[in-house]
Formats: structure tokens, sequence, C-alpha cells
């Protein structure tokens, strides 16, 4: 999937968009990649001297594909978007740098109704950098 087709499922725009690529995708899972381009603004503030990728842009990377995840599942066609209503269990293991590939890791563990319960494992050069468990859930924005 191109990024213009994924651009069709999610309210998500440039400068805010952590989703270049949609890998593969099914009922259960969901597979993007993010290229960490060293020319991103937020190092020039985000340690300087060592630019880091910040953790918390880790999980909006995982937010994100579970969002095209949850539109391909059909939810949030019409008057709902997918918003996230909980994360735990975050555990932060590798720095990311300037330059460095995600790949992007969403699995669909539980539904109820509009909540989706999600697994995420971000991955650099085949290792964990960020694991999580989070919820969305499709709701209509406010007007």
């Amino acid at each position: 999937m191109s990024q213009p087709d994924h651009l069709d499922l999610i309210p998500n725009r440039p400068p805010y968009l952590w989703v270049d690529e949609v890998v593969s995708v099914d009922e259960q899972s969901i597979h993007t990649r993010k290229f960490v381009d060293p020319k991103l603004e937020l190092f020039a503030g985000h340690y300087p001297d060592y630019p880091v990728f910040p953790a918390a842009l880790q999980c909006e990377c995982a937010f994100q594909a579970s969002a095209i995840l949850v539109a391909k599942l059909g939810v949030s066609t019409g008057d709902k978007i997918p918003v996230v209503a909980r994360a735990n269990r975050l555990k932060f293991k590798r720095i990311v740098r300037p330059g460095d590939v995600l790949d992007v890791h969403v699995l669909l563990d539980q539904r109820v109704n509009d909540a989706f319960f999600l697994k995420a494992r971000i991955l650099r050069d085949g290792e964990a950098t960020t694991t999580l468990e989070f919820v969305t859930t499709a709701t209509a924005p406010r007007s």
C-alpha cells in the first residue's frame, strides 16, 4: 500500500505523519515502516549533540499503524475516527537515531465493539526498540 492509499484511511498528515509505507495488513495485524529522516526539525532540540528519536513518537508510529488497521476493518469510515484511549506496558529498549528505519508491527489482540485491544513491537534492524499494549477506539469527532 503506497502512502497516498493509506492517507485516505487516517486523519494524520505531514508533519505529523509517522507511517511511510504499509508493508502488509490483514484482519489481525499490520506491518508499517518509517524512515527516521535526519532532517526532521525535532533533532535540533531533542539532544542536539546526540540526536534521538523520541520514544513517544515511536508509540505514535504504532498508534497511526493501528488507525490504518482499524480503517481497513471498516470502522473509521463515515463520521468516526480512530483515537488512542489507553496505553500501558510500555518498554523502551533501544535508542532510535536519525537515519534508522523502523518496522512497526501491530497485532489485534481483541475487539469489543469499536474498541480495539492491540500489541505493538517496533523494531530497528530486527531488534525491538519499543513494545507496548494499547487500546484504539473509533469515535465521532467534535464539531
